[in-house]
């Protein structure tokens, strides 16, 4: 059965592998399995049909036969799951590879995210600054305690696992400011990440979606 994921027909990351569709696509190329992409245009994705795939309106989504998938978290599980590559075998390892994945969705990209969104939709605003200082100090709390745990290791908890790949995915938003480069091993952990072959196939895929629907 065809795997079949949405993604944006024009992301509003501009093709920087940001949009979470990326996640999927890095977890299926890290286990090896094909897949197509349906690209939506942000009216369709309202639209009942892309609804009953996704209540919320967003992407992705994954379709696989008689299974359909929301939210990238839950998609990379269920990938990590079917599929020998990024979950170990050992029972109390997996265990804490799912907790890194947890946690990289829970509690490190929260604060993240909403930064981002205050820095585009709040500027005007005369709290904006006040706003961007609780995010940011709400961030490096965060990152501290990550930089704390990871400290000198390749991976969060032996291989690379999809912990590694959901937080990776979630750092890469903070590319550009100073808040990851005040943390060496997390800068040199989120380039890690990026130089996976894996990685680099999915970024390129999407990238190529960007380009093409700029120059169509």
């Amino acid at each position: 059965m065809t795997v079949i994921v949405t993604a944006f027909e024009r992301s509003p990351d501009r093709g920087r592998g940001l949009a979470r569709d990326m996640r999927v696509r890095w977890a299926l190329e890290e286990v090896g399995q094909p897949y197509e992409v349906r690209l939506l245009s942000f009216e369709a994705m309202k639209e009942p049909a892309h609804l009953a795939l996704h209540p919320f309106g967003q992407i992705p989504t994954y379709e696989e036969g008689d299974l359909a998938l929301f939210e990238s978290g839950p998609i990379v599980f269920h990938i990590a799951e079917r599929h020998a590559g990024l979950l170990p075998d050992d029972a109390n390892a997996r265990a804490r590879a799912i907790t890194w994945m947890f946690a990289a969705l829970n509690t490190v990209e929260p604060p993240i995210f909403d930064r981002d969104l205050a820095r585009i939709l709040e500027r005007e605003q005369p709290w904006h600054e006040q706003r961007l200082r609780v995010l940011e100090d709400s961030i490096r709390k965060r990152l501290a305690g990550l930089s704390s745990r990871l400290g000198d290791a390749d991976w969060l908890d032996g291989a690379f696992s999809a912990g590694d790949l959901l937080m990776v995915t979630v750092l890469r938003r903070l590319h550009g400011s100073s808040l990851l480069g005040e943390h060496p091993n997390l800068s040199a952990y989120v380039a890690r990440g990026e130089a996976r072959p894996a990685y680099q196939r999915a970024f390129d895929a999407q990238l190529a979606v960007f380009t093409a629907a700029s120059t169509g």
